[in-house]
C-alpha cells in the first residue's frame, strides 16, 4: 500500500476507503500504523479543504439555552441579573 498525501476528492475516497479497511488494526503494527497516517492525512486534507469557523459567541449561548430549554430569565440567574443577560444577548 502506498501512502501519499491528499490533493483532491478522489484522493480523499480512497484515503477513507483504506481507513474504513483498516479500521480494526491494532496500535503499534504496520496496518495500525498505516491507519495512523492515514488518519493524519485527511484530518490535514479536511481541515484545510472545510474549515469549520468557530460560531458567533451571542448565536452559540442562544443555541445551547434552546437545547436546555432556557429563558433570558435563566441566563440572568448566571450572569448577574435581567439588564445584564439583555445587554449579553
Amino acid at each position: 500500500m502506498n501512502l501519499k498525501p491528499i490533493h483532491n476528492i478522489r484522493d480523499h475516497r480512497n484515503a477513507l476507503k483504506m481507513i474504513e479497511a483498516l479500521w480494526n488494526s491494532k496500535p503499534g503494527t504496520p496496518s495500525g500504523d498505516r491507519l495512523e497516517i492515514l488518519t493524519t492525512l485527511v484530518e490535514a486534507f479536511e481541515a484545510k479543504r472545510y474549515p469549520i469557523l468557530p460560531p458567533d459567541p451571542i448565536a452559540a449561548i442562544r443555541f445551547r439555552m434552546e437545547q436546555l430549554g432556557l429563558t433570558n430569565s435563566d441566563l440572568a440567574a448566571y450572569v448577574g441579573g435581567t439588564n445584564r443577560a439583555s445587554e449579553i444577548l
